[in-house]
């Protein structure tokens, strides 16, 4: 299948399956997977991610907003959808159309909603949330504070019907003694809480607190467990020694614009940072800080060509940047260009370029621009396409039907 090869995205289908296989195995029977797809999927399109784990089976899905929870149903994803964050109350009769559970973060948001379903003749779902120590959103739990009150007056609000309870881990990847005694405690608050809901009464078919770095790290005995991160092959970096044989889904790839012979003592690109100490080999290579691709790599990071390290030299441009193909013999205009990704024995990762940037591996993929397409492979074959700036996806008309 053709599309434009300026700098594209490529999302591996085969390897989103194996790691899916890999965290259905660490996971004990009864408890299913919710496959975090907001953030259009980490950057990967949640189109191509959640219909394919649709297809595998899964049957949740966790998303950021309204906004990411209709763009779901309207590529066909047709599991629960749960809201992880905030809707406003006078969307209750959307959520209900469209089948989408609701984080409840508050008693005070709780009665909004309620009022607002109510009086659209609506009954919407929704999950509570407990703030266990991230103290972000949530009912707080700790400090001599006990929401149970007013968890039971939300669960008992009309328009309302709520069916799970969850925390979230702020530092289940920390193995340090204190990271896993707040884990620890944490787990221990929920769990108490939990428990007393019950002895009043009040209980929730669905609980999860686990996400990626807990599904690695702790031993799970809830009905979901969130994973983020994992699925797309991106470690948890903190954990040495407790990973999945994870596959990364997203290679970033790029094609040689230009090729030229610089002499010594030329400088390259804006402000001169990097001036060439013998005759050197430029390639010019159509990706940049635009793309995703941060200025923080220049003079330091490197892309793979023909399977070996070509290092960046200048700074990156908005749109472009300079490689040195010195030692790589033969370069020419078309060659393609690995910007993460493998390429014969190497590979550059995510989280190589993260430790270059000081920040996580899953923060670059969100930022991977949207003037990338994302490229959908199965087998090594390109089966799909969706380029952001003309809504386009699926097959080009002259191959085939596209798809909506």
């Amino acid at each position: 299948m053709e599309f434009f090869k300026r700098t594209w995205a490529e999302i591996d289908l085969d390897a989103l399956d194996e790691n899916y296989r890999q965290i259905r195995k660490r996971l004990p029977a009864g408890t299913d997977v919710l496959a975090v797809v907001k953030a259009d999927a980490y950057g990967h399109h949640d189109r191509f991610v959640a219909l394919e784990l649709q297809r595998l089976g899964v049957c949740w899905f966790g998303v950021s907003n309204l906004e990411e929870a209709l763009s779901l149903r309207r590529c066909g994803v047709t599991g629960q959808v749960l809201i992880l964050g905030v809707t406003p109350p006078e969307k209750a009769g959307v959520l209900a159309r469209e089948s989408i559970t609701q984080t409840i973060l508050s008693l005070e948001y709780a009665a909004a909603l309620s009022a607002e379903a109510v009086r659209q003749g609506v009954t919407v779902e929704g999950h509570v949330k407990l703030d266990s120590g991230m103290r972000r959103i949530g009912f707080f739990i700790g400090d001599g504070q006990d929401p149970a009150d007013e968890i039971q007056q939300a669960c008992s609000l009309p328009g309302l019907r709520l069916n799970g309870i969850f925390s979230h881990f702020s530092s289940a990847d920390d193995l340090s003694p204190e990271g896993q005694a707040f884990t620890a405690l944490q787990r221990e608050r929920c769990d108490r809480l939990i428990e007393e809901l019950r002895q009043r009464g009040v209980t929730f078919p669905l609980r999860h607190l686990q996400n990626s770095a807990g599904i690695l790290n702790l031993d799970g005995a809830y009905e979901l467990a969130r994973a983020g991160l994992i699925l797309y092959g991106m470690p948890v970096d903190t954990l040495p020694g407790r990973e999945m044989a994870l596959q990364p889904v997203m290679s970033i790839r790029s094609e040689v614009a230009m090729v030229k012979t610089v002499e010594p003592g030329e400088p390259v690109s804006y402000s001169r940072t990097y001036t060439t100490k013998g005759v050197t080999r430029v390639a010019t290579v159509p990706i940049g800080y635009a793309d995703g691709y941060l200025r923080l790599f220049s003079n330091r990071a490197s892309v793979l060509i023909r399977g070996k390290r070509a290092p960046i030299i200048g700074n990156i441009c908005m749109d472009q940047m300079m490689v040195d193909v010195s030692g790589i013999p033969d370069v020419r205009q078309g060659d393609r260009v690995t910007v993460v990704g493998r390429d014969g024995e190497d590979e550059i990762t995510f989280s190589e370029l993260a430790d270059l940037a000081g920040t996580i591996n899953y923060e670059l993929v969100c930022l991977v621009g949207k003037r990338v397409p994302r490229v959908c492979c199965r087998g090594g074959r390109v089966i799909d396409v969706f380029d952001y700036l003309d809504g386009s996806c699926g097959l080009p008309e002259e191959d085939g039907e596209r798809h909506g």
